[in-house]
């Protein structure tokens, strides 16, 4: 059998296409076509340093899969191929969906896995029929396998973009493998078909990418078999817009030891994630993904006169004449020198979809990569990439984006080309 290269076809399979999925498939067609340059992707602009100190691109010296070589696929609940799901979503101008529309009507969606208890708002117009878990997971990894097949891909990478799941807290049915299988045969309700995609994944031996806050990387029974299967794992929930400025800025506060008392976010969103959101038990995950990021930057055991009772609020609303263009606003009280108080406000008006699709290609090209480098199992060093970044037991967590790029350059200069 041959060798498989980077260069060989590669296989992104989005769960979920909705927005961002579709933005990704459009942007990386545009910029095979030079049309655009992938703005906001660190694999396809970015630098890195050897130790030698001498610097080139990332996209020229690290062995990532080329962006001629990606085939897109997925499943949706809802829409039946990208083109539609593009147009439904409103992120791109009508230019730009004119260019690729050929495109992005060539990639289908099949239908998709759907538990009411776990979203509610939205309607599922295209179930699979398995009732059975254990029969949707053995139908996923052949829906799986069938892709790659279809678009001759040496190999491939599950992206979960499907919405925010209800919030419910880890079981015994997610403590073990064994575990887990049984409560697939039994139906348990404490599994979420994004669990059920992520298995299904890693038994057809693929990278599974969690770009949301549904609880896969926390999962015992994932994580073992991923490291067993020698399959990649990376999430969770994408850093890409106000939890990314609150990390950096964050981050900066601590290290200059200016007090903070009390940090208020709040968006504003109007895409169906927003729809999805509105429902206090999905937004219960958004929340907690959101809510972490400050413990470890802004350390209150250490510097307790700073930063001991420091109130931390997040709050999401639905308010649909927004759309894809999400508004984030932090309210900051902070204190300085002599105990005087000060005041820091953020507005950032930004592109949900246009955020995150650079990173999904990154997290796809570096998963990839990582899969064969035959890495397994939780892969930290791309916790840069998000809000709440897996750890291994005995790695601590780090939200300092700084701290968390020169991760990521670090693990990159081993795999220099």
């Amino acid at each position: 059998m041959n060798e498989v290269t980077c260069a060989d076809k590669l296989g992104l399979f989005t769960v979920g296409m909705g927005a961002v999925a579709t933005t990704l498939f459009a942007g990386v067609e545009l910029a095979r076509r030079h049309d655009r340059p992938p703005v906001g992707s660190y694999t396809q602009l970015g630098w890195l340093t050897d130790a030698a100190g001498q610097a080139g691109r990332v996209v020229e010296r690290v062995p990532l899969a080329p962006l001629p070589a990606l085939e897109f696929g997925g499943v949706d609940l809802i829409e039946t191929d990208a083109l539609t799901a593009a147009r439904t979503a409103g992120v791109l101008n009508v230019a730009d969906l004119a260019t690729v529309a050929d495109f992005l009507a060539s990639i289908p969606a099949g239908p998709g896995l759907h538990d009411a208890t776990y979203v509610r708002t939205l309607p599922a117009l295209r179930a699979r029929p398995e009732k059975n878990k254990a029969a949707q997971a053995a139908a996923m990894q052949q829906v799986y396998r069938e892709f790659l097949t279809r678009r001759g891909c040496a190999r491939g990478v599950v992206l979960l973009t499907l919405s925010t799941e209800a919030w419910r807290p880890i079981g015994a049915v997610h403590a073990s493998m064994a575990a887990f299988l049984a409560g697939l045969e039994a139906n348990a309700p404490d599994i979420s078909p994004a669990q059920i995609y992520a298995w299904a994944a890693i038994e057809a031996g693929l990278p599974v990418v969690n770009c949301t806050p549904n609880r896969i990387l926390d999962v015992p029974a994932l994580v073992e078999r991923a490291r067993l299967r020698g399959v990649p794992l990376a999430g969770s929930d994408l850093k890409s817009g106000q939890t990314l400025l609150k990390t950096v800025v964050a981050a900066a506060l601590g290290q200059r030891l200016l007090g903070v008392r009390g940090w208020y976010s709040t968006n504003i969103l109007g895409n169906r994630d927003g729809l999805v959101l509105d429902e206090p038990e999905n937004c219960r995950a958004k929340e907690i993904t959101k809510g972490g990021v400050l413990d470890d930057l802004l350390d209150a055991q250490r510097h307790p006169d700073l930063y001991a009772g420091l109130e931390h609020q997040v709050h999401i609303n639905y308010f649909p004449p927004k759309g894809d263009n999400k508004e984030a606003w932090d309210a900051i009280q902070l204190f300085g020198w002599l105990g005087y108080e000060m005041e820091l406000k953020i507005n950032f008006q930004c592109r949900d979809s246009i955020l995150a699709a650079p990173l999904v290609l990154d997290l796809a090209l570096l998963t990839d990569l990582a899969a064969r480098k035959k890495e397994s199992g939780i892969q930290s060093w791309l916790g840069g990439y998000f809000k709440c970044p897996a750890t291994s037991d005995s790695e601590k967590v780090c939200n300092d984006f700084h701290v968390q790029s020169a991760r990521l350059q670090a693990k990159l200069r081993g795999w220099l080309a």
